[in-house]
């Protein structure tokens, strides 16, 4: 009894459930704007089976194709997918805004009616568009879109480029899109932003149509000249299914592979100059929002002590993009090259962080030593004016350590002190000069005077004879020829010949000579050092029989040598005959 109320039960759920499922039913139109000789697709969609359905009268429309009917019932993971389709071709007959009308149909005893749908149809198009063509279905449900943040920035100014791919939902795509062309960003300071291939699917709208969308790429610009700047565009490649007309045994629409390419256009850019008027004249370039921080990490120490000294920057802008100000400290101090710490991260709003450099100051003796203060100056870009920041005066304290009496440098004491001179600090000024004057008559008539007289005499012919002897070396093709190979065989055997008294260090290195030699001079890789292959390539270059054989007996001759005795005598005869043999290589070589 129990198990009879349990299914009564069971029955009245899933009774229930049926019976509150919500019905679908619509109108779908394969464009809403179209040419007066263009054709358009109406699908009347629902998600369970009725009666008595009554398509609209179509009013300025000729019916040229339908009704087709298609059904698809499928069963995914215990759950029922009902789809029926009423299909028609339509032509219109006017231009002007028309309207499908509502069609009916009866399920389970109510009457479901659609929504209507405007279409605007227009004069007539240059080449029809045909709403059954995948091709043109995927080109007009797929779009690339290149969304600019700012198009009238200041020069310096973070500008963001986003990279949108918009699907309708008439189509779909997977993520195997391959980059065409991609953009170089001329002009700009870049970095991209990647979704490293996570990409999240957004609902949204594109031209008041419902869409997905994804976002390829985020690009960060810093325009680095004025006046109109070209965004060249980023084209896809991209593989969309398109539902066909054809049906499979369950009357689900069969789909069809179309792969287009896509672009999202030239974006242009007018950079506006940064303003003259108020232009500090210490401002380095930076744009944005700022703060400036000068510290040590002592204030008090004794001479020949390290402080260190650090010069911040951080905030909002060009961070990369300029110079931190410059420190200027009293002689007296020993200050040495800074060293950078950057901590800067780029987002979709352009770049944050901190530029620190950081000096290593070492004062030589005692005494106070200000450190003056710093100025920074940037263009802020919410107030569009220029600001300047200062930061104080920090003071040293030198406490232990020499004295000096240079106090020109701004190096304040509480007291006087006594001036100490060096014994030596005036020695190099010699007092007693052994001087006497120059007689004319010292230098005419001297070895001197003959010399630079007669040297042009006897250098000309020297020149001479240098050049004919150089014309005649350059002359002389068949021993130019025989030099530059004995120079290359040695160029190559030299590190063979630093280790010919060890047997094995000796032939590997012959061994990678020769394979260098082969391929620097036949233009090959190791993967193709055969030497079937490389007697053949040798041959081809008009290589005699005679050569080629004396180089494969070497090669062999180091593949064989690490593994059996040699002599010193062998040793010698092997590289006199690698010398020979990459000479007369060389020499053959055609």
């Amino acid at each position: 009894m129990k198990v009879k109320y349990f299914i009564y039960i069971l029955i009245f759920i899933l009774g229930g459930g049926f019976l509150n499922a919500q019905v679908k039913f619509e109108a779908k139109v394969s464009k809403k704007r179209l040419g007066i000789n263009e054709r358009l697709r109406v699908d009347f969609e629902m998600n369970q089976d009725g009666d008595n359905f009554k398509p609209p009268a179509f009013n300025g429309f000729r019916v040229v194709g339908g009704p087709n009917q298609a059904i698809s019932n499928s069963w995914i993971n215990g759950k029922r997918s009902y789809s029926k389709t009423y299909s028609y071709f339509l032509a219109p007959q006017s231009k002007g805004k028309l309207s499908i009308g509502q069609a009916t149909i009866e399920i389970d005893g109510e009457t479901y009616k659609t929504t209507p749908v405007p279409i605007e149809v227009t004069a007539a198009v240059a080449k029809p568009k045909d709403g059954n063509n995948a091709d043109y279905l995927a080109s007009e449900n797929v779009h690339l879109v290149a969304e600019v943040s700012n198009t009238n920035p200041y020069l310096n100014e973070s500008i963001t480029v986003v990279y949108k791919l918009y699907v309708s939902n008439e189509v779909s795509i997977t993520n195997n899109w391959r980059e065409v062309d991609t953009p170089k960003y001329a002009d700009f300071w870049s970095q991209n932003i990647d979704s490293r291939g996570n990409y999240k699917i957004y609902e949204g709208k594109f031209r008041g149509e419902d869409y997905r969308y994804v976002i390829l790429r985020t690009t960060v610009l810093y325009p680095q000249k004025t006046g109109k700047l070209d965004i060249e565009p980023l084209t896809l490649d991209v593989p969309i299914d398109v539902k066909s007309n054809r049906r499979d045994l369950f009357g689900r629409p069969l789909m069809t592979r179309v792969n287009k390419t896509i672009s999202a256009g030239n974006r242009t850019i007018n950079v506006k100059p940064l303003p003259e008027a108020g232009r500090p004249n210490n401002f380095t370039g930076a744009v944005g929002r700022f703060d400036l921080d000068v510290s040590t990490n002592k204030r008090q120490l004794d001479a020949n002590e390290s402080l260190e000294l650090s010069v911040r920057v951080s905030g909002n802008g060009n961070l990369k993009l300029f110079d931190l100000p410059n420190v200027k400290l009293p002689s007296s101090l020993e200050v040495y090259e800074p060293t950078r710490d950057d901590n800067i991260r780029t987002q979709r709003n352009g770049m944050s962080g901190a530029m620190v450099e950081n000096y290593t100051v070492i004062p030589q003796f005692k005494g106070n030593y200000p450190i003056r203060p710093i100025s920074f100056s940037y263009f802020d870009l919410e107030t569009e004016s220029y600001k300047t920041l200062t930061s104080e005066e920090i003071v040293i304290e030198v406490e232990n350590g020499p004295l000096t009496s240079n106090t020109s440098e701004g190096i304040t004491t509480g007291n006087k002190q006594p001036v100490i001179l060096n014994q030596d600090q005036f020695k190099y000024i010699k007092l007693k000069a052994n001087l006497r004057p120059m007689l004319q008559s010292d230098f005419f008539k001297s070895n001197l005077f003959w010399s630079l007289l007669g040297g042009p005499l006897l250098i000309v012919p020297l020149f001479i004879l240098i050049g004919n002897k150089r014309r005649e070396r350059l002359a002389d093709v068949q021993g130019n020829k025989l030099r530059r190979a004995n120079m290359l065989a040695k160029k190559y055997l030299g590190s063979a010949k630093k280790s010919i008294n060890d047997k094995v260090t000796f032939y590997e290195a012959l061994e990678r000579a020769l394979h260098n030699y082969l391929k620097a001079k036949l233009n090959i890789e190791t993967s193709e050092m055969s030497k079937q292959h490389i007697a053949s390539l040798l041959k081809e270059h008009k290589v005699n029989a005679e050569v080629i054989s004396e180089f494969d007996s070497l090669l062999k001759s180091c593949e064989f040598a690490r593994y059996t005795p040699a002599s010193n005598v062998t040793i010698q005869k092997d590289y006199d005959l690698a010398v020979k043999t990459i000479s007369n290589i060389d020499k053959q070589f055609q």
